[in-house]
């Protein structure tokens, strides 16, 4: 008898025919599926999966305890998601001790700024875990803008923006190719920063990249608050062949 096994599963950056044809196999298949999402939300993994789940199929839901509510300086964030996190590994334990395995969605590709990379640190004694790699967001973004992101002996730095100002100014300056994420709030000092290194003219706003609602352009014409999945972009050197 196959022991069950902890699947941590990368479903893509959001179009649903750019999961993988092993993660598609492997939700369809699953007895239990999880996945992350906010309390008053279906969860943009589950999403992306819906068409490959069985019905019947068991599913645990994490709805994160927070999200932009609490900045990560906030002394109480990483205590409270650590708990959460050891919750969602307990609950997930408790279907693999019962031989069920287990299908853990997560946009994007798991190891990649993913909330399942978290409970993946917990499973190391819960059984068999493997990782299905996806498309990252990142791809999924610069496929979307049409934009070559690397050429040569380009270096590719992938930044949040999360970070200081002065130390994103640095590494844009640095940096021949950039991806900046997790912009949200933190757009207004992005700019700013992209001021500094005198990058900003090269910048490229994407917005919900391979989804029907996607948009893109250039950073310095964005205007309002930048939702989730968004991300910014600066192509490294072009015309070089």
């Amino acid at each position: 008898m196959t022991a069950a096994t902890v699947y941590v599963v990368g479903v893509g950056p959001g179009d649903p025919e750019l999961m993988t044809l092993k993660a598609a196999r492997v939700i369809s298949t699953a007895p239990v599926i999880a996945y992350f999402c906010r309390h008053d939300k279906m969860g943009h993994a589950r999403k992306i999966a819906d068409t490959h789940i069985t019905p019947g199929t068991k599913e645990l839901r994490f709805a994160y305890p927070f999200t932009t509510e609490r900045l990560v300086n906030d002394p109480s964030y990483h205590p409270d998601m650590s708990s959460f996190y050891d919750e969602c590994a307990k609950q997930i334990a408790v279907e693999i001790e019962a031989g069920r395995s287990v299908a853990l969605l997560c946009e994007g590709d798991p190891f990649l700024y993913g909330s399942a990379m978290y409970v993946f640190d917990r499973l190391e004694t819960v059984g068999p875990c493997e990782v299905i790699p996806g498309i990252t967001g990142m791809s999924g973004c610069w496929t979307q803008a049409a934009l070559p992101m690397t050429h040569g002996d380009d270096v590719l730095c992938v930044l949040p923006a999360t970070m200081s100002e002065d130390d994103l100014a640095q590494w844009l300056k640095q940096a021949d190719a950039a991806v900046v994420m997790k912009l949200g709030r933190n757009l207004p000092k992005l700019r700013t920063a992209l001021e500094r290194a005198g990058r900003l003219q090269d910048a490229v706003y994407v917005e919900r990249g391979t989804q029907e609602e996607a948009r893109v352009l250039p950073l310095n014409d964005m205007e309002g608050a930048a939702p989730y999945f968004s991300l910014a972009l600066l192509p490294g050197r072009r015309g070089v062949r």
